[in-house]
């Protein structure tokens, strides 16, 4: 069985900057730097805001509006002067102002999803959307988006940035940190997007999102991605959900079995309930079922790591993806020298609790360009895609970068169902 490797690299890029909050955590400081500002003359203020300008408002959409909004948060801690002239705000705002670099160290575990606008697509091919893990500054990790083509033959084409980053604007939340909605401007290009942490609980990261296309019924499917948040000490299994990638909704994940990381949604309901693939021991994987798709209260245990390759633990690698043969479920396992693999397992349709085949070798391993990185010796993805016949897995190589590779679906399952 051959595993083609593409000779595409999506590669961190540091120019990539989203405009932050620059918090001095202390009002008083706050207030002190709001009069050294306010002492300025108009000239100065002028001058000292054209050379700002002249250096940021190309890396920005809107950056003079930025720095107004920030202008009316900062009121909010300090006392400033009611009549102060434009300039001076926009100032004062720039001062609380940061840039960071959303993926200035790392742009890896991919989750790729067909795209939910198909027009202007050539006959065979198909739009995709590819989230990724971003992670900058402090190993603080956000959800970034790409989108790319694959063509009939499954040649792979991605489509090119532009130079801006966004945020999303919170539009509504519920509770402390048990939901929360947000919203991009609908002018944006998905690439722009990027959604950073915002609540206490994801202060330190938003982490390995895995995507899945959800169909119920004949309704119009919708996105969810189980995502990891991650507060410097202790983490907590989110559910993302979308429609069109412009409107966010979050929620925090409930019952006694959400646990852990590395939790992937089924594509559909099986048997009238939603499935979950779960890992909540560090080592084995299980299955759970819920009425309720945020609610998860029961597991079944599915697979114990079994070859040299997974003995350390084993986990997936995204959603299970529905074939003919039966769910087709790529795994992860850790052997020797804390090597990451890849594999993968066969699922029965109707009953996925029951495992019908599985590889005894990887499917695929870090070979000798892909060894080097943040954590060396490791392939890893969060959701593959099936197109035209062929397994198309986006992965991440040694936690820096991502890249693609292909299998043939009808040898992938046919040594699947050959092994038993």
């Amino acid at each position: 069985m051959q595993v083609a490797r593409t000779n595409i690299v999506i590669k961190p890029d540091a120019k990539r900057v989203l405009l932050r909050p620059f918090d001095l955590g202390d009002e008083q400081r706050v207030a002190k730097v709001v009069r050294r500002v306010t002492a300025l003359d108009d000239q100065q203020v002028k001058g000292e805001l054209e050379n700002i300008l002249a250096g940021f408002d190309g890396r920005h959409r809107n950056v003079e509006e930025r720095f107004r909004q920030r202008f009316e948060e900062i009121t909010r801690l300090a006392r400033v002067d009611d009549n102060l002239i434009e300039g001076h705000k926009l100032l004062i705002g720039a001062y609380f102002c940061s840039e960071y670099s959303v993926e200035a160290a790392a742009l890896f575990n991919p989750s790729m999803v067909w795209h939910p606008d198909q027009s202007g697509v050539l006959q065979g091919s198909k739009r995709f959307v590819l989230t990724l893990r971003a992670t900058g500054e402090g190993h603080i990790s956000s959800i970034e988006f790409r989108t790319g083509v694959v063509s009939e033959d499954g040649h792979i084409s991605m489509d090119q940035p532009n130079g801006f980053v966004s945020a999303p604007v919170t539009v509504a939340s519920a509770g402390k940190e048990a939901e929360n909605e947000m919203a991009f401007s609908q002018s944006s290009q998905l690439a722009e997007r990027v959604i950073f942490p915002v609540l206490e609980l994801e202060r330190k990261g938003i982490e390995d999102a895995r995507f899945v296309q959800f169909r119920n019924g004949v309704r119009q499917p919708t996105y969810y991605a189980t995502y990891t948040a991650y507060d410097g000490h202790n983490i907590n299994s989110r559910l993302l959900q979308t429609d069109d990638f412009v409107n966010f909704r979050v929620v925090t994940l409930q019952g006694q079995e959400v646990r852990n990381k590395g939790m992937a949604l089924f594509p559909r309901k099986v048997g009238k309930r939603y499935a979950m693939i779960s890992r909540q021991d560090n080592e084995n994987l299980f299955i759970m079922f819920s009425d309720e798709v945020t609610r998860w209260d029961e597991k079944q245990l599915l697979l114990e790591p079994a070859y040299p390759w997974e003995f350390v633990q084993i986990g997936n690698c995204g959603s299970p993806m529905e074939t003919e043969a039966g769910w087709l479920l790529l795994t992860h396992g850790v052997g020797p020298m804390r090597q990451y693999a890849m594999g993968a397992v066969l699922l029965d349709l109707e009953n996925p609790t029951r495992v019908v085949g599985r590889l005894k070798c990887p499917l695929l391993r870090p070979d000798e360009s892909e060894r080097e990185g943040y954590v060396p010796n490791v392939v890893y993805s969060c959701g593959s895609q099936i197109h035209n016949g062929k397994l198309i897995i986006p992965y991440a190589m040694s936690d820096v970068a991502s890249s693609f590779a292909m299998v043939d679906l009808d040898d992938l399952l046919s040594e699947l169902t050959s092994s038993g």
